[in-house]
């Protein structure tokens, strides 16, 4: 029985399938692992961002659209905006009426949408 000529062979080949393994269309958007860093560029905005959405807007696990999840946020921000702002201020599915800023103001709430979402909000 003649032995193989290259006994690291088999070794490379498994190894490169293993890799390739990881190719895929599993991955997560881009933006769901950056949702935590992001933040409003006006600071008071961000305060309120900070205070009230990103709780759930920068938790995968808490199934609310991720901030900067262009993707996730497209059906949403297709509903318009009079939608948008009936959800935020009443309350949707498992987000609380307001989204927990009692004090945000209509504009307020655009504005974080549109920041969420990175997508403008009409």
């Amino acid at each position: 029985m003649a032995k193989p000529a290259t006994p690291w062979l088999p070794l490379a080949l498994l190894a490169l399938v293993g890799l390739l393994g990881g190719c895929g269309d599993d991955a997560p958007p881009p933006a769901a692992g950056n949702a935590a860093a992001l933040t409003p560029s006006d600071p008071a905005l961000a305060k309120v961002y900070d205070s009230s959405c990103k709780l759930c807007h920068a938790n995968p696990a808490s199934g609310a659209p991720q901030s900067g999840d262009t993707k996730a946020w497209q059906p949403r921000v297709a509903q318009g905006s009079d939608s948008l702002l009936d959800h935020s201020i009443n309350g949707y599915k498992g987000m609380p009426p307001m989204g927990l800023c009692m004090q945000c103001s209509e504009d307020q709430f655009l504005a974080l949408i549109a920041f969420m979402s990175g997508q403008p909000v009409q």
